[in-house]
């Protein structure tokens, strides 16, 4: 008797094990308090480049940097359209291209995006958007930023501060210039940021390093390879030492030049923008050109925007700022052609601006534009 009711006990457990696999419904994601944690396998990330191409070795590859290290780590499918052209339509294009194909988080680099986005941003309400230095408006730049958009911008000025010092540091006298590619507001601040670098270091730290207007220019593209060269083989023969670039396509054509110099025994170097440029600097002997560079963590805040969708935390509707305070902007964190103790200096004056001791202009003031 006691067999068949511990046979009979059996049979009863196992009737219930099947009947829980067909009837309990599956774990469900937990939720965060902002929004929903997204399946990794359903979130496909898209990116528009804005001009220029995917391997500009500056603010397209930066960001687009971000975006497959969150593949890598997150195991995401990816993938980035080049427009035909620069306009609103051009952008508009590619995002439904990208929608289209199910592409819901879109990555945009670029004030150029900013009433491609503004439209977008109703047109395809299910999808979410990430500006990259701008935000959505109508053309009257009134902000209008969405619950699926995320504007971001970095402050340049205290990028270029940084790199000014460094310069002016490691250069100890001699002359430096600026080539920036369309004057607006990010380009801007580069310059005026890098001025008073170099102004810093002389008032402070004795240092000679001369800043003439007419060595503070723009080109007015962020295409024209050719033309950067040609700006900067002008600079170079006047005297010019080092020459900021922070022009995109353009700097390139900079970079080339004092490539070419620095192989024909010219001491020549420039300073890089947005991402560390060392390598593309580098010439024949193996060295660099690359003094340092101006760098604004693109890809980190990129990736960040990524993971925040992924865990629930999108900041929709907000307009967020990399500065100093979040480790948002800097120069490299290796920089093979600064002594160090300019890194030392470097890194103080870091410090100085997050506790709020340092403070740098983002308006031009007496600076050149």
């Amino acid at each position: 008797m006691r067999k068949w009711l511990a046979l009979f006990m059996i049979v009863c457990f196992l009737f219930a094990l099947v009947g829980c696999g067909d009837d309990a419904p599956p774990p469900a994601a937990d939720d965060d308090e902002n929004g929903d944690v997204v399946d990794e396998a359903e979130l496909r990330v898209g990116m528009v480049t804005d001009a220029g191409t995917i391997d500009d070795k500056s603010f397209n590859q930066g960001t687009w940097e971000g975006v497959q290290m969150a593949a890598r780590d997150f195991g995401l499918e990816t993938r980035y359209l080049q427009p035909g052209g620069t306009t609103e339509a051009d952008y508009i294009t590619e995002i439904g291209n990208l929608v289209d194909a199910g592409f819901m988080f879109i990555v945009c680099p670029g004030f150029k995006f900013e009433t491609a986005i503004y439209d977008v941003q109703d047109r395809y309400p299910d999808a979410k958007f990430v500006l990259i230095d701008g935000y959505p408006h109508a053309g009257d730049w009134d902000p209008v930023v969405k619950e699926n958009v995320v504007s971001i911008f970095f402050t340049e000025h205290e990028s270029g501060f940084l790199a000014g010092l460094a310069t002016a540091l490691q250069l100890g006298e001699g002359e430096v210039g600026f080539i920036g590619g369309m004057e607006i507001p990010p380009v801007q601040k580069f310059s005026w940021g890098f001025q008073q670098g170099v102004l810093y270091a002389n008032e402070n730290y004795d240092t000679n390093i001369v800043m003439q207007a007419e060595n503070f220019i723009y080109e007015g593209t962020f295409e024209n390879v050719a033309a950067g060269q040609q700006l900067a083989a002008a600079m170079f023969d006047k005297g010019v030492d080092a020459i900021f670039a922070a022009a995109g396509g353009v700097g390139i054509g900079a970079i080339n030049e004092a490539k070419a110099r620095a192989a024909a025994g010219e001491e020549v170097w420039i300073v890089g923008v947005d991402v560390d440029q060392y390598d593309e600097g580098i010439y024949e002997t193996g060295k660099s050109i690359i003094l340092t560079s101006a760098m604004k963590y693109i890809d980190v805040a990129t990736y960040d925007m990524i993971q925040a969708e992924l865990d629930g935390t999108f900041p929709g509707g907000e307009i967020l700022t990399f500065n100093a305070g979040n480790y948002g902007i800097g120069i490299p964190r290796e920089n093979p052609n600064l002594d160090p103790e300019v890194v030392e200096l470097v890194d103080e004056a870091f410090k100085a601006m997050q506790d709020g001791t340092l403070v740098v202009s983002d308006e031009q003031g007496d600076l050149f534009r």
